[in-house]
């Protein structure tokens, strides 16, 4: 008998209710502290493959949650071996953009934290920002350029903007 959509969406709900937090921690010990985002985007992917293998998962608390575990810690390998083989295309943190001479203090101050707010995200979330607004690529252009899911683009702009938001606002 083939689940319902509703029990499908129970069970989904039930498993990251019940692993999500510990695959959080787990996750964020994995990734490196400069880029706080990328737990979260591995965290999503886990559950997206959850989804996707969800006939395939294993039944009971136990073995699903080594499963969950195994296919993070596999996610955060990958993770880590493409930022050693993918240069950084550009630092925008670094890039020389001084006020204008007609610049109020109030937008020089925001232009300093922007920029130091640009150099804490992490080299994945930097490059999403680069092609979707300087380069005005599209999201599935960036996900075909970046090799990596469309959901990944949209999560780590989101992710992106909202540190940059929160830089700006002091929230």
């Amino acid at each position: 008998m083939m689940p319902t959509a509703t029990a499908v969406d129970a069970r989904m709900r039930e498993l990251h209710r019940d692993n999500g937090g510990a695959l959080l921690h787990y996750l964020r010990r994995l990734t490196p502290p400069a880029s706080p985002c990328t737990a979260e985007d591995l965290l999503q992917e886990t559950m997206l493959r959850a989804w996707r293998s969800r006939d395939r998962l294993p039944a009971g608390g136990e073995p699903q949650r080594r499963w969950l575990f195994t296919v993070a810690r596999h996610l955060a390998v990958d993770a880590y071996r493409k930022r050693q083989r993918r240069p950084v295309e550009v630092d925008l943190a670094e890039s020389d953009l001084p006020p204008s001479a007609h610049a109020t203090a109030d937008s020089a101050i925001a232009a300093l934290t922007l920029r130091r707010a640009i150099g804490e995200l992490g080299d994945a979330h930097r490059s999403v920002l680069l092609q979707l607004y300087v380069k005005g690529l599209s999201v599935d252009e960036v996900a075909t350029l970046l090799d990596i899911p469309a959901g990944t683009v949209k999560s780590r702009a989101y992710y992106a903007v909202r540190h940059l938001r929160n830089a700006l606002t002091g929230s």
